[in-house]
């Protein structure tokens, strides 16, 4: 497991800015890998985001995708959404709500 910085080391003043930052991004993350199969949390102009939609298209799977931002737009929140998970790129692909990683990640994870 990742290791983390443990509460005990967080100023209380600090522990609300952490918990509530983009909080509503990331509660809409959670909503959505809740309620679809396959998501890609992705950005513009990326192609690595677009390998992996390419990936899903060619298979024929539905998916749910959601942008935030390019490389100078949105960042905090893509910043949020990875504190959340853990993963340190884009896009972060969940399937049944579980993180496979990343485009690479997720030609490894379908078999051809």
């Amino acid at each position: 497991m990742r290791k983390t910085l443990s509460n005990d080391k967080v100023h209380q003043t600090v522990q609300a800015t952490v918990t509530n930052f983009h909080a509503e991004i990331v509660s809409e993350i959670e909503k959505t890998i809740a309620t679809h199969e396959w998501v890609i949390v992705g950005m513009a102009q990326n192609p690595v985001v677009a390998k992996a939609r390419k990936m899903l298209d060619a298979r024929g799977i539905k998916y749910h995708y959601i942008q935030y931002g390019s490389y100078f737009s949105e960042w905090k929140k893509r910043l949020a959404i990875k504190l959340w998970s853990g993963w340190p790129t884009f896009p972060q692909i969940f399937h049944k709500g579980i993180l496979i990683g990343g485009a690479d990640d997720l030609e490894k994870y379908m078999p051809v």
